[in-house]
């Protein structure tokens, strides 16, 4: 049985709906794509590849919780195809700044994913 707070949204619908929106809470540079977690329903996978010269790329992957709120979580950056360290101040900065544009994307789908 489902209760409201689960998510009750196909994966394939879900996925559709963030490649439509998350573009608008993005730089307008950045290149972002969206991608079905395929072992995990409630889950979707962010590439963001930054814009200009740096070729950071990062990873993350999106799980909704329930059908309001997403856990997000950094799982790679790359720099030039290289894995590079998290830690520094720069790459914290720009992970702190695509987890919030993937928190507003998930509070602008409200409307899709809580029942």
């Amino acid at each position: 049985m489902s209760t409201n707070d689960q998510l009750n949204v196909e994966q394939n619908k879900l996925v559709a709906a963030w490649k439509r929106v998350l573009p608008t809470t993005m730089n307008s540079t950045d290149a972002v794509t969206v991608q079905a977690d395929e072992a995990d329903p409630s889950a979707v996978r962010i590439h963001v590849a930054t814009a200009g010269h740096s070729m950071y790329t990062f990873d993350f992957k999106c799980t909704y919780v329930d059908s309001r709120e997403v856990k997000v979580e950094l799982v790679d950056v790359e720099k030039a195809g290289q894995t590079v360290d998290e830690r520094g101040p720069m790459i914290q900065e720009l992970t702190g700044d695509y987890v919030r544009n993937i928190h507003e994307c998930a509070q602008a789908l409200h409307e899709l994913t809580h029942a």
